[in-house]
């Protein structure tokens, strides 16, 4: 089965004061399950994890309703302040959906990068390893270090790192980003997914550009721990549906990607991570 592990759905009522802006034109509306439903059906991607973007219990609610009345979303990662002195009693409650797959604090737009490395969160974290919810780590390179911290405390919830980090695709940057992906996928509980990577790029970004970070994911995390994802409806403010699953196949074979491995990537590893 063809798995999309991250895409969006929103409705702008719902985003006042919040991104996207109305400069980001291509984005700067509602996307809603009729939006995306003909490009899976044109792309066989068979389901979907639908991740939150906006940092509210109500907006996870919303995106449990989507779930509820769409079969192809498979799982939902939401939101939950799990520093709040009730984020126990919020995880026990939306646990009880069974589309919940995981949590996903707002990491990249904290202003404090260790807000991760807290031993305040072992209670909430123990609560979420009970429900066996994942973690999405929606994290940029500067805030590595303090996730590499978070994951080796809490070995036995499955992390995923969203979009690779954010690496500094445009500017040809690897380094330290690298080095602490390297340190992160040395922990066999630590996944990453194959999404986002377009909208770092820059300017009409192309797959030369993505190759060596991609060949850096691979070889570290293999094909074992890779989840691709589509970041629908970011992604088009860099590509197509269409073309970012192929470009990423095209990446994926170039790195020597059998098919056991391409159909790991591109759905297994995410039923399994996510209990699909």
């Amino acid at each position: 089965m063809r798995i999309d592990a991250h895409q969006h759905f929103w409705r702008l009522a719902d985003r006042e004061g919040q991104w996207p802006p109305a400069a980001l034109a291509a984005i700067h509306r509602d996307f809603m399950p009729h939006d995306l439903l003909p490009q899976l059906q044109r792309t066989g991607v068979e389901g979907t994890v639908l991740v939150q973007s906006l940092p509210s219990v109500a907006d996870t609610r919303f995106l449990l309703q989507l779930a509820d009345q769409h079969a192809f979303v498979r799982g939902v990662v939401g939101w939950v302040d799990i520093k709040a002195g009730d984020a126990i009693s919020q995880i026990d409650e939306l646990a009880r959906h069974p589309r919940l797959k995981g949590l996903r604090p707002m990491l990249q737009d904290m202003a404090d990068d260790a807000w991760i490395a807290d031993p305040v969160l072992d209670a909430p974290v123990a609560a979420m390893q009970g429900h066996r919810l994942c973690f999405d780590a929606l994290v940029v390179p500067r805030q590595l270090g303090a996730l590499t911290w978070f994951a080796r405390r809490h070995p036995g919830v499955p992390i995923v790192i969203d979009h690779a980090a954010k690496p500094h695709i445009a500017s040809g940057e690897l380094q330290p980003w690298l080095a602490d992906m390297s340190a992160l996928a040395s922990l066999p509980h630590v996944h990453c997914k194959l999404s986002g990577l377009l909208t770092e790029a820059g300017a009409a970004p192309d797959a030369g550009q993505l190759q060596p970070y991609v060949q850096a994911i691979y070889r570290l995390f293999g094909p074992e721990r890779l989840l691709w994802g589509s970041d629908w409806p970011v992604l088009q403010l860099a590509g197509r549906y269409e073309s970012w699953l192929a470009m990423s196949h095209h990446l994926c074979r170039a790195q020597g990607a059998d098919d056991a491995a391409m159909d790991a990537i591109f759905g297994g590893n995410a039923q399994r991570f996510y209990q699909l």
